[in-house]
């Protein structure tokens, strides 16, 4: 089977110009059949910022733009999606009292909502620890979660979840309850049993049955591009690899790929997905 004909989409990938691979990883996606992306922000830790405003995380952002246009150069499609990882809230605690952690946070989030405004992002990313916290940490994670919810809403926009594995139903109904249609909150490294939008890690062994059944899902591979940790996740030639794979031996059709890697996405983040 071949994919010239398909779109093939990274849900949550990361390209890092600095620490990675970069442009090099990027090219191996494309040469492995793969089209579209979306660029997802790294940890601000990543670059050595360690924010002390939310006008701090602009560094970041910034990063991740001009990653996107040199990626672009290759001819592939790219989506950015900014935002504040929630692991971040662990680190900034430790150094900083948690009310003032809170408040970077959601500050950093508003800024990343100025750039989908301005249509420099399609979407923003939160969440909350997927590792045990204290209470204290998980409560102000959820404020900040439901602060991104709300910046979702205002901008009309799809949100992209870190948290727990599992289904995240409570999630749901903080979206529900907030007017946001729980199908533009992606569960990034998700499950079937999540009522949010999963996106399926590339080898998840469920993605045959979940498109036998026409569920609305995406495929990722949440590449991390960091030297120095290689084997984490898994590269960022796995989804066109895998879809490749699935097609050959007949486990999806043709018409559940263009589900998944065209129509979905264009659903979830409201854009429209060009050859």
């Amino acid at each position: 089977m071949i994919l010239k004909d398909l779109l093939i989409t990274d849900d949550h990938i990361h390209i890092d110009t600095i620490n990675g691979k970069g442009v090099e990883a990027a090219k191996d996606f494309k040469r492995a059949g793969g089209t579209h992306m979306f660029l997802v922000s790294k940890p601000a830790w990543s670059f050595g910022v360690i924010p002390k405003c939310g006008e701090d995380y602009r560094e970041v952002f910034e990063i991740t733009l001009k990653t996107a246009d040199k990626v672009k150069e290759e001819g592939i499609c790219v989506y950015t999606i900014l935002g504040v990882h929630p692991a971040e809230l662990s680190k900034l605690s430790e150094i900083m009292p948690l009310s003032r952690a809170e408040e970077i946070m959601k500050d950093g989030l508003s800024l990343a909502a100025k750039y989908v405004a301005c249509k420099n992002a399609v979407a923003l990313k939160s969440g909350r620890p997927h590792y045990p916290v204290a209470d204290e940490i998980m409560e102000s994670s959820n404020r900040i979660l439901n602060h991104a919810l709300a910046l979702s809403k205002d901008n009309d926009c799809a949100l992209q979840i870190h948290a727990e594995t599992g289904p995240c139903r409570d999630i749901f109904d903080m979206a529900k309850n907030m007017n946001v249609n729980p199908l533009r909150v992606v569960k990034h490294f998700g499950t079937p049993d999540t009522p949010l939008t999963p996106s399926l890690i590339a080898k998840h062994e469920d993605i045959p049955a979940m498109a036998k059944a026409k569920r609305l899902f995406t495929m990722e591979s949440d590449y991390m591009d960091d030297l120095t940790r290689p084997g984490s996740v898994i590269g960022p030639k796995s989804v066109p690899r895998f879809t490749r794979k699935l097609l050959e031996s007949g486990a999806i059709t043709i018409e559940d790929a263009i589900r998944i890697h065209k129509e979905t996405p264009e659903k979830v983040y409201c854009t429209e997905m060009e050859n």
